[in-house]
């Protein structure tokens, strides 16, 4: 597990801009997982990247990751977590809001980063 949290930040900063966000699936094909429960594999990544972020008072690099099934969204578990983290407010009316904001956060991280 910890090859691929280390594996998923390195794609998730040096994967095109025009490539974001991923999907799962996408995120499971580029770090070559295998099954079973590939999809399971990323978001247990996704989610210690979470809390890495969380805990460096950085921007959520697993908003650049969302569900092909879900208007552009993350999946259920990445609010629950950014909510059980404190970084979301607990009303989920007010997630998809602060969702966009945080993408837009990852995205100006990475952006600051040396290419």
């Amino acid at each position: 597990m910890p090859d691929n949290v280390v594996a998923l930040r390195q794609l998730l900063l040096s994967v095109p801009r025009d490539a974001l966000p991923m999907t799962y699936q996408q995120v499971a094909a580029a770090l070559a997982l295998t099954p079973p429960r590939t999809i399971a594999q990323v978001t247990q990544a996704l989610e210690q990247l979470m809390r890495e972020d969380a805990a460096q008072q950085k921007p959520f690099m697993a908003a650049l990751v969302v569900s092909r099934r879900g208007d552009g969204l993350p999946g259920a578990g990445f609010f629950e977590l950014a909510t059980e983290l404190d970084r979301f407010p607990a009303d989920k009316a007010l997630h998809e809001a602060a969702y966009f904001t945080e993408f837009e956060r990852a995205i100006g991280e990475r952006e600051k980063r040396p290419h």
